[in-house]
């Protein structure tokens, strides 16, 4: 858009140098289309402090010399504006890319086909907000929780309702699957995180209890040196996979948690800057959590007292992480969504979300889902960079 003043305000490449300087002014330019270049790409000029660098008809590089940053804007491959009429607020694309399953304000969860956003099942049987959704890793099969308290599978192939679990006392936040899925795991607006036999349709246990809702979970493999304590119970021969995972809490309270999966017992309590919205892992040492304030922590699991660093692009909530590659992808409040890799020397910008939220990222190879509260779900083309 011609003359329309893009902020730079971030540091390329490796995850350390994604960090925001606080305290730092802005630097505004912009950029100016002065018609075509013979291969029928826009020719773009910046502004002073600013230098264009690659123009393709998908993306465009804007690098600041003086400050050494650039960032990489890429604009969607393809957009579905179809799937539903309103807000879609969570998105999951299968193990073999080829499904996609999501929630919105309309008061629907579809699964769609991801080449082309068609619409292959209805899944009905939640009441009120359907709140997140994934696929197992199958790809057959899709968990979902909801405001009713309820957490469900359905099977994505005749869309039926499976197994309904119910044991939480208030709206259902995130969820997560042990390995293959025999065991899975929800949290809830209750303050407590639960685990589920998906065979027997009953609860194993409540793993955690913390008083303050619970926005969002991870559960993964921890390193060897982590002490994640020993169970006061003998653990059910239904439980399966648990044994050396640990969970993340995300908490409303500004606390997050790490807990034994197996023990249920306390590993680390971190107190960030404002009530916490995500979290993932890295590795097995390495994890990631957002805040509703902005900020992103990278902590080491070994030593949580201080975080490695703390990433600040935006005061805008941050509303989802992934991990991706050798890096993330976090998306947030107002319409930013970036991707941030080891090996780029730049940050990678998915446009036009403009500045609606954009709840939940997917990934599958190198394309890239967003949906947002615009109504429209985005795939990006990691190929097109």
């Amino acid at each position: 858009r011609e003359g329309k003043p893009r902020k730079v305000s971030h540091s390329p490449g490796a995850l350390r140098r994604a960090e925001g300087d606080a305290g730092k002014p802005t630097l505004y330019g912009s950029l100016t289309r002065r018609g075509l270049s013979a291969e029928g790409l826009p020719d773009i000029a910046a502004s002073e402090g600013f230098a264009v660098g690659g123009v393709t008809k998908k993306s465009i590089l804007i690098s600041c010399p003086h400050e050494n940053v650039s960032t990489k804007f890429l604009a969607p491959y393809t957009t579905f504006c179809r799937i539903h009429q309103k807000s879609v607020t969570c998105l999951d694309i299968s193990s073999g890319g080829g499904l996609g399953v999501s929630t919105s304000t309309d008061g629907t969860m579809k699964i769609w086909q991801a080449a082309n956003g068609e619409i292959r099942r209805l899944l009905e049987g939640h009441v009120y907000d359907v709140n997140c959704c994934r696929f197992f890793p199958s790809g057959l099969v899709v968990l979902s929780g909801g405001m009713d308290a309820q957490l469900k599978i359905w099977s994505a192939e005749d869309a039926s309702c499976v197994v309904t679990f119910k044991g939480h006392k208030g709206g259902i936040l995130d969820t997560a699957i042990v390995d293959r899925g025999r065991n899975v795991l929800s949290c809830s607006r209750d303050g407590t995180a639960r685990l589920w036999d998906c065979g027997k349709s009953a609860c194993l246990g409540i793993v955690a209890d913390c008083g303050a809702a619970l926005n969002g979970i991870a559960v993964g493999a921890a390193d060897n040196s982590i002490n994640l304590g020993t169970p006061e119970n003998t653990p059910s021969e239904r439980e399966v996979g648990t044994e050396g995972k640990i969970l993340l809490l995300a908490r409303e309270d500004k606390k997050l948690q790490g807990v034994g999966l197996q023990s249920r017992q306390p590993v680390f309590l971190f107190v960030g800057s404002d009530a916490f919205n995500c979290c993932t892992f890295l590795s097995s040492t390495y994890l990631l959590a957002g805040t509703q304030d902005g900020n992103i922590y990278q902590l080491d699991m070994r030593n949580t007292n201080a975080p490695i660093q703390v990433i600040h692009r935006s005061g805008a909530p941050v509303l989802s992480l992934l991990p991706y590659q050798d890096g993330f992808i976090a998306s947030q409040g107002d319409g930013t969504c970036f991707l941030v890799q080891q090996d780029l020397d730049y940050v990678v910008d998915l446009t036009e979300a403009d500045c609606d939220p954009v709840y939940k990222v997917a990934a599958w190879e190198k394309q890239i889902y967003t949906c947002c509260r615009d109504g429209v779900v985005r795939r990006y083309q990691l190929s097109d960079l």
